[in-house]
């Protein structure tokens, strides 16, 4: 009797403990659910809404009835934004530049802190100053007529494989008659343009299988946790005992692809480098790493730096840049009157004869603006990559203590009523006004603002609307099977969001 007396003593002391811990917080922390133990209030957000954490942050912003809603998953202080104007504020202060040094981070980069879009500090605003700066003596962030041409080229390729059939069983799994396999039909223009900026060299339709394993890649790691990490950034330790179920397996295989083909695309340019001859970025970049090292400067160059920092830039560009336009053939298959007005604006502008190129962007404003609304509808990135708080500091007459992750719900920017009027409607025309397209009116944020504004947004901007416009002159769509597409397809909610691959019918309608 004593030994049941003592057990049920500590079993109330253990959860008296339980329930307080649940409800510690710091001072003035935004409200928000308990923690649970090990994940916190992870547990909470799953049960909101399991494969749509953007929709379980607005649900306990309802909650709690606050724009934003303070929580811990595991030891992690995490904050939400659910308001637009407090987003905006987020994004543009300094002291929310920061990054969480987690497992994935660590994964992807030789377990090192390296890359440009999960680095912070001294080091992330020298690597990336120095990227988009040699960069774009390459065509990066610029018109570019070598960079257009390269893209037009490749998507011209890939046209003339449907008009003119496959040569190869590797081009079948992509293209099958007149059958395409959605997203990577379109990984070749986008991510042979970014191998044109790196080292002047592009694959030829005969290697194009090294660019549908980087497609591949790129997806496998996008899909291999969510937006805020999952388990796995909150419980490290669950790589070694669940490497397959944390995700982590395809993190590290998905990452390894990237980076071991620019390891060998590194290791020929150093091989190959000479002072006096600067042959592309790489040579750039080999130069300052070399000029630093020389003269015994502790310096943040490294070719290990380099190829992580060509992994970040292909991640979003061989999988996020396709799903977009796979997500806007797909609401055009159930809205089939846009693909009506998208082609009477292209045959009446340019016509048939030749390819559209970015001078004719201004002169298809429904085009582009279909671009900008699915990129406004469909949030690819709906929490963004989580801010670190670099500091003490408040937002929203709320306290943020230093190392506070912060999330931006860019579904509630994107779908706000007093912004849009109806969020919920696919509808272009609303960037459009007496015919012409006001940029003005886009208040989406799909590439994010301030100090960490998408490094890439300027590329991929260019090159959607190239390879997007070139696909719709030469094709009409239809559903593989004939049939109407009533409904999206279930979205898969990873660090991006996407669909499961699908074929589409394409109809010529060029010669």
């Amino acid at each position: 009797m004593i030994g049941l007396f003592v057990l049920v003593v500590l079993l109330a002391f253990y959860v008296i403990c339980q329930w307080k811990k649940a409800y510690e917080r710091h001072e003035n922390f935004p409200p928000g659910p308990p923690s649970l133990p090990i994940y916190g209030a992870y547990w909470i957000i799953v049960a909101k809404a399991f494969n749509n954490l953007a929709l379980a942050t607005i649900r306990l912003a309802k909650e709690y009835n606050t724009k934003l809603v303070g929580l811990y998953l595991g030891p992690i202080p995490q904050v939400l934004v659910n308001d637009s104007t407090l987003i905006k504020e987020v994004l543009i202060r300094e002291e929310f530049d920061g990054r969480l040094d987690t497992v994935i981070s660590r994964a992807r980069g030789f377990w090192k802190k390296l890359g440009i879009f999960f680095t912070d500090g001294f080091f992330w605003h020298t690597q990336r100053r120095f990227s988009l700066r040699y960069m774009r003596d390459w065509g990066f962030g610029r018109r570019c007529k070598a960079l257009e041409d390269t893209i037009t080229h490749d998507t011209k390729e890939m046209i003339e494989m449907v008009l003119n059939g496959t040569t190869t069983d590797e081009e079948k799994k992509f293209v099958n008659g007149d059958l395409i396999y959605l997203p990577h039909f379109f990984d070749v223009p986008f991510v042979n343009g970014l191998l044109q900026v790196f080292v002047q060299k592009t694959f030829s339709r005969n290697e194009y299988t090294r660019i549908w394993g980087l497609g591949k890649s790129a997806l496998k790691f996008q899909r291999s946790t969510n937006d805020l990490g999952g388990a796995l950034v909150i419980t490290p330790w669950i790589k070694n005992i669940l490497p397959n179920m944390s995700g982590y397996n395809d993190l590290t295989n998905g990452t390894k692809g990237i980076s071991d083909f620019y390891g060998e695309l590194i290791k020929d340019a150093l091989e190959t480098y000479e002072d006096t001859n600067e042959r592309h970025f790489f040579d750039a970049y080999i130069k300052k790493m070399k000029q630093e090292i020389a003269e015994n400067q502790r310096t943040t160059y490294s070719a290990e730096q380099l190829q992580l920092i060509c992994t970040d830039y292909t991640f979003p560009t061989a999988s996020a840049t396709e799903m977009t336009l796979t997500l806007l053939l797909e609401r055009i298959l159930i809205q089939p009157e846009l693909q009506d007005k998208i082609h009477e604006e292209l045959d009446s502008v340019v016509g048939r004869d030749r390819m559209p190129t970015l001078d004719d962007r201004q002169n298809l404003p429904f085009t582009e603006a279909c671009i900008r609304e699915i990129l406004r509808f469909e949030t690819l990135v709906p929490l963004g990559v989580p801010h670190r708080a670099m500091k003490d500091t408040t937002l929203g007459g709320y306290n943020i203590p230093e190392g506070t992750s912060v999330a931006v719900n860019l579904v509630t920017l994107h779908m706000d009523e007093k912004i849009w009027g109806d969020p919920q409607n696919f509808r272009p025309e609303r960037f459009i006004v007496d015919g012409k397209l006001q940029v003005s009116l886009d208040k989406s944020l799909p590439f994010g603002a301030g100090r960490r504004l998408c490094a890439g947004e300027t590329y991929a901007r260019h090159s959607m609307f190239l390879i997007f416009a070139a696909f719709m002159q030469a094709f009409q769509v239809s559903t593989a099977d004939g049939k109407p597409l009533t409904r999206p397809a279930k979205r898969i909610q990873g660090i991006i969001t996407t669909i499961p691959e699908f074929w589409i019918r394409v109809t010529p309608r060029i010669g």
